[in-house]
């Protein structure tokens, strides 16, 4: 009786509609993250950076950083947290984390460093860096050429334009990108998929440059590679820090991180009121440019004592934060969908010419695998990932994946400029 009642008193449409929205509905929860809290994801980011240190140090548990190293974890395990809902996609701290937090660690960075033993690293750092962006410009319409049948005909004259966005992304950053995107006409509709193809495959390629900086001296021992700069480099760093230490004490550590939050509001700041340089050097390139050279002055201060009481370290906890945000950010189920497999495709065979062509010219050079690691995220991630991969081999070299990053921002455009013109030349050919 009473379930007769309920079914007349319920009209049939309501219940048809009830149907519909009530999966929406439970869809939508589902995908609300359990800590939302800008603060609950900072403690759930760095109680898991404090659990990874101390199994580094610890006897059994450090052996796993022999196969894998330590910045593959902080990179790929905040993935993990965030792809399976315990932390947002995206979150305020992750915004605040590279505006302020990347600045100013670049700034304590670059305070600490040896500029003249930096400077004589140039040529295998110029030509690796170069070669990245050639290889880049070829790569795009090479392998749009190879899947060019993964991907509808009907959507090739956007897919080339959306490839021409991606171009100015993997040759300087999100501002190339967004030039290149009004360059070749590419729409908001293609710019979503194209951002699932960069933030993918980059971070893949980024986690094997980070495995590298794990196993650097094996790798270029294969090839008897040169590595007497980079290693006088860290030598010269290894006999400052040692003449420079002492007791940390709390007047020191107050000084650097003054420097450091300081020196970032303020150059962040003054971003917003300098007149952007051509179409380079503008907003957070500013930023960029205005701590690292105001870092490199300080080294010739008596502020670079200050790594005696752990400047670059402070730093490097910073730049260890970014890196879990970064990997907190990439969304990996968007790479499965349907519509995206083809790009996901051409952007895959891209890196994988890319990384292919970078270690064939390394081994020619006999270059250190650490200038490949650069060159190609000096182009391939810009000011926010090139110094945490450059730090990986050592913080000390962060300063040079800063320096390659701002070539990278302005040879961003005009490169991706020739790619575009290829990219269509391969897209409107089928």
């Amino acid at each position: 009786m009473l379930q007769e009642a309920t079914q007349e008193a319920v009209p049939e449409a309501a219940v048809d509609a009830a149907a519909e929205v009530i999966p929406e509905a439970v869809a939508e929860v589902a995908q609300i993250p359990l800590l939302t809290d800008p603060m609950q994801v900072l403690a759930v980011l760095l109680g898991f950076l404090g659990v990874l240190f101390w199994m580094n140090s610890h006897e059994r548990y450090g052996k796993i950083f022999r196969v894998l190293p330590l910045l593959v974890f902080a990179y790929f395990v905040p993935t993990l947290f965030s792809n399976l809902g315990l932390i947002p996609l995206q979150s305020e701290l992750y915004t605040f984390v590279k505006k302020y937090l990347l600045p100013a660690s670049l700034l304590l960075l670059t305070m600490s460093v040896d500029v003249p033993a930096i400077m004589k690293l140039g040529r295998n750092a110029v030509v690796l860096f170069l070669g990245a962006t050639a290889t880049i410009v070829i790569g795009g319409p090479l392998a749009l050429f190879v899947c060019k049948g993964l991907i509808p005909p009907e959507m090739m004259d956007e897919a080339w334009r959306g490839l021409s966005a991606l171009s100015g992304s993997w040759i300087g950053g999100t501002a190339n990108m967004v030039v290149l995107q009004e360059h070749a006409g590419a729409s908001e509709a293609i710019l979503g998929p194209i951002i699932v193809v960069d933030v993918a495959v980059a971070n893949v390629w980024m986690a094997c440059l980070l495995w590298f900086a794990g196993r650097e001296k094996v790798i270029d021992d294969r090839i008897d590679a040169d590595r007497q700069t980079l290693d006088e480099v860290r030598d010269r760093v290894a006999e400052y820090e040692a003449e420079v230490a002492r007791p940390t004490d709390l007047g020191s550590l107050l000084m650097i991180v003054a420097f450091a939050i300081v020196g970032a509001v303020t150059a962040t700041y003054l971003a917003t009121v300098l007149p952007p340089i051509g179409k380079f050097i503008s907003g957070f390139t500013w930023v960029v440019v205005l701590v690292s050279f105001a870092g490199i002055a300080l080294s010739f201060t008596r502020m670079r004592q200050l790594e005696g009481a752990g400047a670059s370290k402070v730093g490097s906890v910073f730049l260890y934060l970014l890196v879990t945000t970064i990997g907190a950010k990439a969304e990996f189920s968007e790479v499965l969908k349907p519509e995206n497999i083809g790009l996901v495709a051409v952007g895959a065979v891209w890196m994988f010419f890319h990384a292919m062509m970078m270690l064939g010219l390394r081994r020619l050079m006999k270059a250190p695998i650490f200038f490949v690691a650069v060159g190609s995220k000096a182009n391939i991630g810009g000011a926010a990932s090139a110094p945490i991969v450059a730090s990986a081999f050592h913080p000390a070299l962060a300063p040079v994946g800063v320096l390659l990053a701002v070539a990278g921002y302005v040879l961003g455009t005009f490169a991706g400029i020739a790619c575009s013109f290829l990219l269509e030349l391969v897209g409107a050919g089928g």
